[in-house]
């Protein structure tokens, strides 16, 4: 019999193959999909790579100000400096930390994967990755908001366009999916010359606004006797501020998209997948370098603001709303720079949702695909873009393009991450049995759990945006691994030499196999198993094969599949197997003998006892239960042509 073992491809579709370019293609009649090839990346210097990330992180510097006055009023300097402490003492540690222990672009989430066993660690990664969600969907809708209100605010913009920044911000945001629809190749070459642009103005605007500053010595005195009168000592107005600054936890973002981009960071010649030191060191000085730059800006731009702009400006409505450093450039240095001002504000601040888009578009197909919890097209880039824009869309339409009124989702995405990614590297630490390293990402730890829960209690409405993107991450990953459930999840079948002697022993007549769930593993079990198959099924003959499969994490998805051969009380030959779904793994072994011995082999059942649907749901979480009819339904999906499906018979 000659069967089926060449690539079976659908008919040609460019439109198609354009489309899901990135998906893996999966052959008829074989155990599994292939394996996925590692995705390649062209790898740019640290610096490069850090204009990438930093088109997010960096972009803030268009809201944050407005935000940080609004949050803290005149204490806006004060909360600044101490978000900066908490930047450079706290969350720069713990990711340069990140970096080491997951440089491949995992994140703190696989490093918290690892920590909790089965399905509570597939759930704790689908809660973690809806909050990376909210982080990164709302970066894209927050920034696209802010880029609105650059354009909308500008003296020489038509006056039309108020009243229609929901419209603006939708058109920012499908330029945005159609740029990733057609490739996103040139992406860092744009943000180098985008990043050096924005930083290079906004320099000009924080020099020139600190010489106003320091040629008016009133302006200071003036603040800080509004200051006193408000908070009274200055020990009064430190601990103002210490209760204030999770307000402005915006300005923490970037992190975690900074080494979810290190896959495109340069690695020394001796670089291994075991060991990319270079990448590691190269990601660092990316995450040290931002971060020392956008602390030199926070505290700049949060002393020119606050001392140069009306209070009123800042209010909803305002000049200055959503746009203080605009503001001052256009105040301070005429309307020409201050559209040029404007201009690469809008630029920066629509691309850096290329940076939160990025991000997802690594992390995602990390993950979901991998549990079975996302359909096998998440792999594909395009797909995925029309998704995430989607999403993004209805964001943008409920919170109206409010930059306000999304701050709270975005800082408790934010926060919510770096708190994980801070408690992840103390527990590695502790692993390590590094003291005094534990004891300090302890304590940083604490304050990001008190920064979360402050921001939390504040801005009830960012939890209760970011539970949303959770519940809908979940909901959708369950489903989608119940309606993937019957799916041939096995990536590759290796038999062992005296299994390979069963198999080719028994191709020179009819192959039969008796599935067996190993219980006490005597001779009793082995005789009554093939005395009941042979009454079952009217056989003569004892040449049957017995095969059996341990059951592991059942949570697991797609794994290879081990076959090991032995001989059982000096009689009974066994195939026996660990996987994490003991139909999976039958119906994997079948097709590959199958394929191997150009023979369709038969496998003997019991039925199994109890209630079909409560069967069905133990498959579906414990990868056992009604096993035969089960392993017959994958059988089918994976081989539609009957004549060359192995068969399968219970009694």
């Amino acid at each position: 019999m000659v069967t089926p073992t060449e690539t079976e491809l659908q008919a040609p579709s460019p439109l198609r193959d354009w489309f899901l370019q990135g998906r893996p293609r999966k052959r008829r009649g074989i155990p599994g999909p292939h394996a996925h090839p590692e995705t390649t990346h062209t790898t740019h210097r640290w610096w490069q790579v850090m204009c990438l990330t930093g088109v997010d992180y960096f972009s803030t510097l268009g809201y944050q100000p407005g935000i940080a006055f609004l949050a803290a009023g005149l204490l806006s300097p004060l909360a600044t400096l101490v978000l900066v402490a908490l930047t450079l003492f706290g969350a720069l540690p713990v990711y340069r930390r990140v970096a080491a222990e997951s440089p491949r672009g995992e994140g703190s989430v696989a490093m918290l994967e690892r920590l909790l066993p089965s399905w509570k660690s597939k759930l704790f990664v689908l809660v973690l990755l809806g909050f990376a969600a909210t982080s990164w969907i709302v970066t894209m809708t927050l920034s696209a908001a802010d880029a609105t209100a650059h354009i909308v605010e500008n003296p020489h913009a038509p006056a039309a366009l108020h009243g229609h920044e929901v419209a603006i911000t939708l058109g920012l945001l499908a330029l945005l999916g159609a740029v990733f629809l057609k490739g996103f190749t040139e992406a860092i070459g744009v943000a180098v010359g985008v990043v050096a642009g924005y930083l290079a103005l906004n320099l000009v605007v924080v020099v020139v606004g600190l010489w106003q500053v320091a040629a008016a010595p009133v302006l200071v005195s003036d603040w800080w006797a509004a200051l006193t009168t408000q908070h009274g000592s200055p020990a009064a107005m430190v601990g103002a501020a210490l209760l204030v600054f999770p307000a402005l936890a915006l300005g923490l973002s970037g992190f975690e998209t900074g080494v979810a981009v290190m896959p495109h960071v340069d690695g020394d010649a001796g670089d291994t997948e075991e060991h990319p030191d270079g990448r590691i060191r190269g990601a660092r000085h990316l995450l040290t370098t931002a971060a020392l730059i956008m602390s030199v800006f926070l505290i700049a731009s949060s002393v020119i603001t606050t001392l140069l702009i009306p209070e009123a400006a800042f209010e909803p409505g305002g000049d200055a709303n959503g746009r203080a450093l605009a503001y001052v450039a256009h105040d301070l240095l005429g309307d020409g720079f201050g559209t040029a001002y404007d201009a690469i504000t809008i630029a920066i601040l629509w691309f850096a949702g290329a940076s939160a888009m990025a991000g997802m578009l690594n992390l995602i197909p990390r993950y979901l695909p991998r549990y079975g919890m996302a359909p096998d097209w998440a792999h594909a880039v395009r797909p995925l873009v029309l998704v995430l824009t989607g999403v993004a869309f209805l964001v943008t339409w409920v919170f109206d393009a409010d930059v306000d009124a999304q701050g709270g989702a975005y800082a408790t995405g934010v926060l919510a991450l770096i708190t994980s990614a801070a408690i992840a590297v103390a527990l590695a630490a502790h692993r390590a049995r590094q003291r005094w390293l534990t004891v300090a990402f302890g304590v940083i730890s604490v304050v990001f759990v008190y920064t979360t829960a402050v921001n939390v209690v504040e801005r009830p409405d960012g939890v209760t945006i970011a539970a949303c993107f959770v519940a809908a991450i979940v909901l959708v990953s369950l489903v989608s691994r119940l309606t993937r459930s019957l799916e041939l999840r096995v990536t590759e079948v290796r038999l062992d030499e005296k299994a390979e002697m069963f198999v080719r022993d028994c191709s020179r007549r009819k192959l039969r196999f008796v599935a067996n769930e190993p219980d006490a593993l005597d001779q009793v079990e082995y005789l009554e198993k093939l005395r009941q198959i042979q009454a079952d099924n009217d056989l003569t003959d004892d040449d049957l094969v017995f095969v059996e499969v341990t059951l592991t994490d059942p949570s697991e998805f797609e794994t290879a599949l081990d076959v090991h051969g032995e001989v059982v009380h000096e009689r009974y030959r066994v195939l026996r197997m660990r996987h994490a779904s003991v139909p999976n793994a039958l119906a994997a072994l079948l097709l590959h003998i199958r394929d191997e011995t150009h023979r369709v082999p038969h496998v003997y059942f019991e039925w199994t006892e109890g209630n079909p649907l409560a069967n069905l749901l133990r498959f579906v979480f414990t990868g056992a239960g009604e096993v035969a009819p089960v392993t017959r339904e994958v059988l089918r999906e994976a081989e539609p042509d009957r004549t060359h499906r192995p068969r399968v018979h219970v009694g």
